[in-house]
């Protein structure tokens, strides 16, 4: 999933507010989440400006979990950039010597995060918009690298129902992240269904929908590393339901 905020500027106010499209974007990144892998030195990300008249600036910048910006052990290169009208650039994630000091036994989650400068306006009150992408960085340690015939590790998420709500539990050292639930594979979105990450072997994440809504054999859909929706159809004993992956047709 990838997240807009608006910067509205008209003189020297200034105005943010958020917005759930990118039709605004004059700067676009060509993924939604990276992952960085252990023993990569950097990542490239393919940036276009999609305005065909005008050259924009994009500044590119890491935050944490807590949205501080950081420098370390990951930085963003180069900071700032022109694109002008229509091309397409590179902005590269660099890891540093002490990615090292980040946990080896599970995912570590970081914001990538780039920001649209539009040209200063010659027109006196003219209002000015630009976007900024937030989306998600992970780095993923070498010893937790799948093989291309590993099955994904999303399949080993398992749901327990604890009155009227399911409890998901991730034994896993990644994230996994849940955007839709629905009670048939390919089946309408249930309404209310709010995205959910797990960290690393969490536990005991309530969905936002009762289990009613839900069914018996709920079915879930995650994104993957490409940004895929693939979904997860549970079948269930008592309390306790295990994954299996719905194919494609």
């Amino acid at each position: 999933m990838m997240n807009h905020k608006i910067i509205l500027t008209a003189g020297a106010g200034a105005l943010l507010c958020t917005l759930s499209t990118s039709a605004l974007a004059a700067i676009a990144l060509d993924r939604t989440r990276v992952v960085v892998e252990g023993g990569e030195k950097s990542v490239s990300l393919s940036v276009s400006n999609e305005n065909k008249q005008l050259p924009y600036l994009a500044q590119g910048w890491i935050e944490d979990e807590q949205g501080r910006k950081i420098t370390h052990p990951m930085t963003v290169l180069p900071p700032v950039q022109r694109i002008e009208p229509g091309a397409r650039s590179q902005v590269r994630i660099q890891t540093l010597p002490d990615i090292g000091t980040l946990p080896q036994d599970r995912e570590s989650l970081y914001y990538f995060n780039l920001r649209e400068i539009p040209p200063r306006s010659t027109k006196p009150n003219t209002l000015q918009l630009a976007l900024q992408t937030r989306i998600k960085l992970f780095f993923r340690p070498k010893a937790l690298i799948p093989a291309k015939s590993d099955t994904p590790w999303q399949e080993r998420v398992t749901l327990t129902r604890s009155g009227e709500r399911w409890l998901v539990n991730n034994p896993t050292p990644y994230y996994v992240t849940l955007v839709d639930g629905s009670t048939r594979p390919g089946g309408q979105p249930v309404k209310g269904f709010k995205p959910l990450m797990l960290a690393p072997r969490e536990q005991h994440a309530a969905l936002s929908v009762n289990a009613a809504a839900l069914g018996n054999s709920p079915v879930l859909t995650y994104i993957n590393d490409y940004g895929g929706r693939p979904q997860l159809k549970f079948t269930c004993s008592g309390n306790a339901c295990t994954a299996s992956p719905v194919r494609s047709r």
